[in-house]
């Protein structure tokens, strides 16, 4: 019994004739007829009821079949981990993003990786920082985009870069009247998103913390934030990267006086065995989001305008 014969088993159970499954796989009808005869001798079962016109697994066949496509996945696993030790430049790069960050990183880099380092395919993961980091931990990911510093001692960071936050108004908010905006001032009628969010935190730091009465209205997400913004509920703070997308709304955008910031950081393990795909995905990441922040547009909105657009500093 060899992973051969498993193949072979695997084709005819699929294509249901043992030609066809010789032919896929490479092989005679007859040696692909014998071998499974030997490994139905060895089992002491028949796999295949064969008639003139078709092929059916018999039911010991159907359960043995279940165990040996498994079998067959594991193989193929241990055989793409292999390869990717050889070349670590080619196979998946699991990697875990927060979700305020997620829509508005990975569209600018995708592209990039997939030109520069065409054998490296991204499967990408958004949840919350506690969820990723465990993840990590537990071999499940293989490096994750976060917010906040990485309080495990198995895992390492790396600083990529720091995203300015910027102050979303309603159109009609005093403060929209500003060119900048002091983080104070934003306290008593902050939003924030749900508990849970580094992003939360981050806001009610750099904004003096929760005053009496809010709490009321919490978002799960950005989008729903800075809808409850555009329709007069409050103020907020959004990252740089989301301001482009996040700008279509009927909200005024201005830069934080205390230029508050967030550094994104990339979390790995340190016995990570492809080191070189990390760092790929490390240089792709600081261009193109130097290239993003710098091309953003420089004149702001009028709070009289229906149109919104980012003000940022020279």
């Amino acid at each position: 019994m060899n992973l051969q014969d498993f193949r072979y088993i695997a084709a005819v159970s699929s294509l249901r004739h043992f030609g066809r499954a010789a032919e896929a796989c490479h092989v005679s009808q007859p040696t692909l007829s014998s071998q499974i005869r030997k490994l139905e001798e060895e089992l002491g079962v028949t796999l295949f009821e064969r008639t003139n016109k078709r092929v059916e697994p018999t039911p010991a066949g159907e359960r043995i079949l279940e165990h040996a496509n498994r079998v067959l996945e594991e193989a193929g696993q241990i055989e793409a981990i292999a390869k990717a030790v050889r070349d670590p430049m080619r196979g998946p790069l699991r990697l875990g993003v927060i979700p305020t960050l997620a829509p508005y990183l990975m569209p600018l880099i995708l592209h990039s990786l997939q030109t520069e380092y065409p054998g490296l395919t991204v499967e990408l993961w958004e949840d919350g920082t506690r969820r990723l980091v465990e993840m990590v931990r537990n071999h499940r990911l293989d490096a994750a985009l976060l917010a906040t510093v990485v309080e495990e001692p198995e895992l390492t960071e790396l600083s990529l870069f720091d995203e300015p936050l910027i102050a979303a108004l309603p159109p009609n908010h005093p403060l929209a009247l500003h060119r900048t905006v002091a983080e104070s001032e934003l306290a008593g009628d902050l939003l924030v998103l749900a508990d849970g969010h580094c992003l939360s935190n981050q806001t009610l730091q750099a904004c003096g913390g929760r005053q009496h009465g809010q709490g009321a209205l919490q978002a799960a997400s950005l989008e729903t934030l800075v809808n409850l913004v555009a329709a007069g509920y409050g103020t907020t703070l959004i990252p740089a990267l989301a301001a482009t997308s996040l700008s279509t709304h009927d909200i005024v955008l201005r830069p934080l006086q205390g230029k508050t910031m967030r550094t994104i950081r990339l979390a790995s393990r340190p016995t990570f065995p492809r080191p070189q795909a990390l760092h790929a995905l490390e240089k792709v990441i600081r261009k193109a989001v130097k290239a993003h922040l710098r091309a953003e547009p420089r004149t702001h909105r009028s709070p009289r305008s229906h149109s919104a657009a980012l003000h940022t500093r020279g």
